[in-house]
């Protein structure tokens, strides 16, 4: 399978626009390459306008996100959130709780390679708060 790009400052396109729920702000998906027989995990790149996140989640069997353009943000449960750069390199181990995004006034594309466990790759929880979210950004 090859990915065409027709934009010359994106490493891919920007994809569709996520509607399910998990995310709050503008994100967008482009599959690179879906769960098949060869591989247990979904390879995509992520866009999200400034201000856009995850909600917290957790993967069973872990994730990696590679920071390809922009600055976001990546935060544990209970720990304090962490600017993450183009060129940054994230490896969550599996039943973390956390969220990840673009900074508020930043956009941030990352790819993201998440592992299954069965049919499962994500564990979806609340929205990150407007508190949470400010605290973040500080």
């Amino acid at each position: 399978m090859t990915t065409q790009n027709n934009n010359t400052t994106a490493l891919f396109p920007k994809g569709e626009k996520l509607t399910n729920g998990y995310f709050t702000g503008d994100a967008f998906l482009q599959v690179l390459l879906p769960k098949d027989k060869n591989n247990d995990f979904i390879l995509g790149s992520v866009t999200f306008e400034p201000g856009a996140r995850t909600n917290w989640h957790t993967h069973p069997k872990g994730q990696v996100l590679i920071v390809t353009e922009g600055e976001g943000l990546y935060q544990e449960k209970g720990k304090p959130a962490q600017t993450i750069k183009k060129g940054d390199v994230i490896n969550i181990p599996e039943n973390i709780e956390h969220w990840h995004g673009a900074k508020a006034g930043s956009k941030m594309v990352h790819i993201a390679i998440t592992n299954y466990e069965g049919e499962t790759n994500a564990v979806w929880l609340n929205p990150v708060t407007e508190e949470e979210y400010n605290e973040a950004n500080k």
